[in-house]
Formats: C-alpha cells, structure tokens, sequence
C-alpha cells in the first residue's frame, strides 16, 4: 500500500508507523536480539513509498528526538540535527508510545559488573547549545523531565546502586584487597536514605569513599536530582565523597564520577519545597 511520495511532507499515518517501527526496533536492540535493519526497512519501503534513505533519514530524526528526551536510540542511526516538532508530538502524545518510553527509561539490565570494578570515564563537556524549539515541542519536552522520571524508577535506582556495590567489591577483591572488599557496604539499602549518599567502600590504601549513586538509561549528560541533604554531606566530607552517575545502563554500563564542590561542574537549582501547616 502505497501512501506518499517521495519529497511529499509525512503523513501522520507514514509517521505512525515509522516511529512504531523504530521503537519496536529499539526494544529489540536494549534486549540484544538481533533484527536486520535492511529488511525492515524494505517493509516500509512497501507500506508507504518512500525510499531506502527517506526512511534511514526519518529513523536519524527519531533518533534526534530520543536524544532529547534523554533516551536510548538505536545504535547505528546516528541523530540527525534536527528536532522535528511532528516527530516528537507522534512519539510523546500517544498512550501506547508513553507506556513503552516509561518501559525503556526503567529497564533494568540483567549481568555482574565487572571483575576488576568499574572503570570511570571522563565528566562530559558542557553539553553544546541545542537547536531551539518551538513552543510545542519546548513544552513537551519540559513536561517530559528526564530528571523526575529517572528519580521515579526505583527499580533502576535500585538496580544502579547494586551494580556499584558489587562493582566496588569486586575492584578491591582485584586488587587483592578482599579484607576491604568485605567492609563494603550498601548504606541505602541497610540503614535508608537519610545518610546521604549510598554505599560505603574503601581506596586501596583504606581511606573511605562515600559515593552517591545517579542511575539512567539516557546519555551521560541526562541531568539529574539530588537531595539537600545529599549536597550538605557533599561539602562536609569534600575529600571521600562522590557521586557515581552511572548512565546507558541498560545497553552497557558506563559511569563517571564528580567531586565536590559540585556546583564546580553542575548547575544546581532548587527545585522543591518541603511544606508543613502553619
């Protein structure tokens, strides 16, 4: 069935499939199943009349779009530089859509970390200045936050800080520190939240670490919350404590880490208030 032409502006049915097509696509992906991207694509050359590159191109500008949202995309469809206000209204407007956004900010990855411990990248470049949007796509993505919706997945949270744990186990096991490894400890989990950071390890040499766990499926510069209290244990202990940003959680864990004083690297805003009756 043929819907458009090449060059013609994109129905809604064509953006309807296509963005079904690159989410189905995703899923696959974070699940590590294997799919071809050739055959799928000559499906939709089929259903709707568009080329091989129109639709390689349209699956760039989805990807666009979950670069924004703060999302995984699939590997290999390089974001385009473009935000599309239509694209990102088809992908964020519908139920079925949302559900499955919510389902790939929260997967959580099945695997041990690994052996020697976690190796920490670099802390991300302030992030360039992004293409403005309109006044609908803005405001979809600001009701979109990244920040609340990471904050809101307690199993991802859960499952970022059991990951670090036993990565930090492992690291001192590796270096032949099992005495340390044994002293490690995940605070959150054992006494609540009200520590300010999560999880309790050691340096090599004995000195103690304190690091702040920050879980997220998106890309390493996905902004994220922290608490008052995590801020004020952040100054009173400049020396030991860290926070851990752990980020494309579920494809493959990568993590680096931030020193106090934060706001040397971050912009920090409040954002909340704690509100009791007169």
């Amino acid at each position: 069935m043929t819907m458009g032409n090449p060059g013609d502006i994109w129905t809604d049915d064509e953006i309807e499939l296509i963005v079904d097509d690159y989410l189905e696509m995703l899923q696959f992906d974070l699940a590590g199943h294997k799919f071809n991207k050739a055959e799928r694509n000559r499906a939709l050359q089929e259903k709707i009349g568009r080329s091989k590159s129109s639709i390689e191109f349209k699956h760039r500008n989805i990807s666009s779009v979950m670069d924004r949202l703060k999302l995984p995309y699939i590997v290999g469809y390089i974001p385009a530089k473009n935000i599309q206000s239509k694209l990102l209204e088809a992908i964020v407007q519908h139920r079925k859509h949302i559900e499955l956004l919510e389902r790939i900010s929260g997967q959580v990855r099945e695997g041990d970390a690994p052996v020697e411990g976690l190796q920490y990248s670099e802390v991300p470049d302030k992030q360039p200045n992004e293409e403005l949007l309109d006044r609908t796509a803005a405001r979809i993505v600001r009701h979109f936050d990244p920040a609340k919706r990471d904050a809101r997945l307690r199993k991802l949270g859960e499952a970022g800080e059991q990951f670090l744990y036993q990565a930090e186990q492992n690291r001192l096991s590796w270096h032949g520190r099992d005495d340390l490894a044994n002293r490690v400890r995940w605070v959150s989990k054992d006494d609540g939240d009200g520590a300010g950071y999560d999880i309790l390890s050691f340096s090599r040499d004995g000195k103690q670490r304190l690091l702040e766990v920050k879980t997220t499926n998106g890309p390493a510069t996905t902004p994220f919350w922290i608490s008052r209290n995590e801020l004020q244990v952040s100054e009173k202990n400049r020396e030991i404590f860290r926070v851990a940003r752990l980020y494309q959680f579920s494809r493959s864990p990568q993590a680096f880490k931030l020193k106090p004083p934060l706001k040397d690297r971050l912009h920090l805003r409040a954002a909340e208030y704690f509100a009791t009756f007169r």
